[in-house]
């Protein structure tokens, strides 16, 4: 791992405008931006921000990319050649997107390089298996007035796709956009976070070295409520997948319905993990924790509503708290550390307000609510016990390290619980009865459902959810679904059989 003064040099490497029509460059772009650092709250760079112009231009020529250009002669065996060779060099310099996820975002390293990087990697390599096997069908029709017919189909891309990502994994999401969309053959205009847009700057880079033609990809940082809005507003934009909070979301959906474009939502949850009285309680206690506290709880699946068997709550939670009490909150570059800082003050202060309304609403504190002296976002993991899910840290996402613990009598009362939720993205089962899994899994209602395991992502399997968690899938065979028009044929023949 690289020490802080190393990791901030690398940020010198990385571009800092927008790209577009295979080019560099701010254009007519006057307006900018700082990244700061949310462990030392210090500028670690200034980004050109993408105005309207940069967007009309870059969806021009994403347009034209397909429409005319080399990107729509682009045969899927190529298509998945560049998609290989992206891996590869994604790969290659796999420590830098780490280095520079934990300097954009506050997060340990180990996280990125365990998660996010190989999740990332392993989409690319996954949707380049899909991109020379978008098969059509041969379907039997009926006579036409009495002439055979020939009908099939064929798959073809949806167009030109706008990814609107999020600042908490930019790296690991983006490619669950990019991926499918480039390898269906669509143009990606991709709009990072603006807290965040490092990782999707050097990703834009290895995506020019690995060949990609002029207006097959764009990055166009700036603000959401300036280059955001620009984009999903844009009428050559076909697609938008956006993932974020239901209310950006909202938004994003209005603006599609406009012109009857496709959306791909994921708006994030309120995930339930469910603890039964026959698990095994240490591993349980280390699995909800990660579940908690991974990424400083900034993550759409985080599993912060904790439903505990009453016949083993006292212990759990026990157990739970030294998990809580033995992470070490600090610097992501400092030794030893096992959380960072979250993402801006705005955030900080959105994650203390709710520890404050769970101890309002009667919540017991059993661990953290407080945050370390000094500079940095930084906040403790806390766990409220005893709670009610009528309280509000059981029903908003938080987006930060605070876990809800809720007792529960019986089976059916831990499902009824973890379905009362405007949220329906994930949850977490923790049980040695294989039957049970399997039947309570049916039961909850939720787009993932983990057994004694939180969040085991894969780039083959779906990714979505419903309520306010969004519509829409990501990755797996829905992935490519989602990027794909599917067109059907009918050929009249003239051929007249003898009689």
């Amino acid at each position: 791992m690289l020490a802080r003064t190393e990791a901030e040099q690398l940020v010198s490497t990385v571009p800092t405008e927008p790209y577009f029509a295979g080019r560099w460059g701010s254009g007519q772009s006057i307006d900018t931006f700082d990244v700061t650092d949310p462990v030392t709250e210090r500028r670690l760079t200034t980004v050109a921000a993408a105005g309207a112009r940069e967007v009309d231009e870059a969806v021009t020529h994403a347009r034209s990319a397909l429409d005319e250009g080399e990107w729509g002669r682009t045969d899927g065996s190529a298509r998945a050649l560049l998609l290989h060779r992206l891996a590869d060099l994604i790969e290659a310099r796999s420590e830098e997107f780490a280095t520079l996820e934990s300097l954009d975002i506050g997060k340990p390293g180990f996280e990125p390089r365990a998660i996010d990087l190989p999740q990332a990697i392993g989409a690319f390599r996954y949707f380049a298996g899909w991109a020379d096997k978008l098969e059509g069908r041969s379907v039997p029709t009926s006579s036409y007035m009495g002439r055979p017919t020939h009908s099939y189909t064929v798959r073809e891309p949806v167009g030109v796709v706008a990814a609107i990502t999020p600042w908490n994994s930019p790296t690991m999401i983006g490619s669950w956009k990019i991926a499918p969309a480039l390898a269906a053959g669509c143009a990606v205009v991709l709009k990072p976070p603006e807290d965040a847009p490092l990782t999707s700057l050097l990703l834009a880079s290895l995506i020019e070295e690995a060949g990609f033609p002029a207006g097959a990809f764009s990055v166009l940082p700036g603000l959401g409520a300036v280059t955001g809005q620009a984009l999903i507003d844009h009428p050559g934009v076909d697609k938008i997948s956006f993932t974020g909070s239901p209310e950006t979301g909202y938004k994003v959906a209005v603006a599609a319905a406009k012109g009857f474009r496709r959306t791909t939502l994921e708006l994030g949850g309120k995930s339930p993990q469910i603890v039964f009285g026959d698990a095994d309680l240490d591993e349980a206690a280390m699995g909800v924790a990660v579940g908690i506290f991974a990424n400083q709880g900034e993550v759409c699946a985080a599993g912060s509503r904790i439903l505990v068997a009453r016949s083993v709550y006292e212990e759990f939670v026990e157990r739970l708290v030294a998990r809580a009490r033995d992470i070490k909150v600090g610097d992501p570059f400092d030794e030893g550390t096992t959380m960072g800082a979250l993402i801006n003050s705005r955030q900080l202060e959105r994650v203390s307000q709710y520890v404050a309304a769970g101890i309002d609403d009667g919540a017991c504190l059993v661990a953290g609510g407080g945050r370390p002296e000094g500079k940095g976002f930084f906040i403790e993991p806390t766990l409220f016990a005893d709670v009610d899910n009528t309280m509000a840290i059981a029903r908003r996402e938080i987006f930060g390290p605070v876990g809800a613990i809720i007792a529960f009598d019986s089976e059916s009362e831990a499902v009824a619980t973890a379905n009362d939720s405007d949220y329906a993205l994930a949850a977490t089962l923790w049980t040695s009865d294989v039957s049970r899994a399997h039947v309570v899994a049916r039961r909850v209602k939720a787009g993932a459902v983990a057994i004694n395991g939180w969040a085991p992502l894969d780039p083959r399997l779906p990714w979505g959810g419903s309520k306010l968690s969004g519509q829409g899938r990501e990755l797996g065979w829905a992935g490519i679904e989602a990027n794909t028009e599917e067109k059907t044929v009918t050929a009249v023949l003239s051929y007249t059989p003898d009689k």
